[in-house]
Formats: structure tokens, sequence, C-alpha cells
């Protein structure tokens, strides 16, 4: 068997991948998502100051609340959230530098349209846009 370190990198899977291929409830499945702030792109999509002024911030509390105390195989069912796994590419947002390449994208829709943009690890979900007009994902439905 050949050694882990010496394999070449595309020959290695990733350790976010490796988590995300499970099922949210084969992780941590007593406990609802965790959420954090530390991939948040302040460069792309709404500040938390908009949000405010637009009544969506305490939405989005109340939202990532009730994620939180949902056991984890309870999050997939319904249509408010949804894994992706690669960056959407028909989005109006990029990329950002500071998030892994392999990161599996998800959103979560917080009341209509607005939703937010992020990807997970394991049972945490890292926001990254505040995307009020659903930019994010586009659909085909949107661009018309």
């Amino acid at each position: 068997m050949a050694n882990l370190h010496n394999r070449k990198p595309h020959e290695r899977q990733s350790l976010i991948v490796g988590q995300a291929q499970k099922k949210l409830k084969d992780v941590d499945h007593e406990h609802g998502l965790v959420f954090s702030f530390k991939h948040l792109d302040r460069n792309q999509g709404q500040s938390f100051e908009d949000w405010e002024a637009n009544g969506l911030l305490s939405d989005m509390l109340n939202t990532f609340m009730g994620f939180c105390q949902r056991d984890n195989h309870l999050q997939c069912r319904g249509k408010s959230f949804t894994v992706y796994g690669a960056f959407p590419s028909k989005s109006e947002f990029t990329h950002p530098p500071h998030v892994p390449e392999d990161a599996q994208w998800a959103r979560i829709h917080i009341k209509g349209k607005p939703c937010i943009g992020g990807h997970v690890f394991r049972n945490i979900f890292y926001v990254v846009f505040l995307d009020r007009y659903h930019q994010f994902w586009k659909t085909d439905l949107q661009e018309h």
C-alpha cells in the first residue's frame, strides 16, 4: 500500500469533501447546526446593517435559532436548506479566496428571496454571503 503522504494532491481525498459526502444525519445527529461567520465576505452581498434596515436580520437570527435546535437529520427535509457542492457556475458572486476551494456550498432561505450563501463542514454552516436578492445561486427562472 502506497504511503498516503507520498500521493500527489489530486490523488488525495479532501477532508472537507469526505465529510460533506456523509449525510448530515451521520454526523453528530443529536445536535443542530452551528453557525460561523469566520468566512463572511464583506465585499459581496449585503451588510448586517442593510439586513437590519430591511427587517431581515431578526428573520435570519430566528431562522438560525431554529436550525440550531433541530437534529441534523431534520435539516435536509424541506426546501429551506440545500447543500449544492461546488460553487455555482451561474452566480453574481465569486468564490472568495479565503474559502477553501473544495468547500461544499450550500444555502439557507430566510424569507422569500433572501437567503444565506455559505458552505458546510460537519455540522458547521459557514456564512459567506448575505444574499438579499437571491443572486448567489441563480436559476433559469430568475434570469427571465
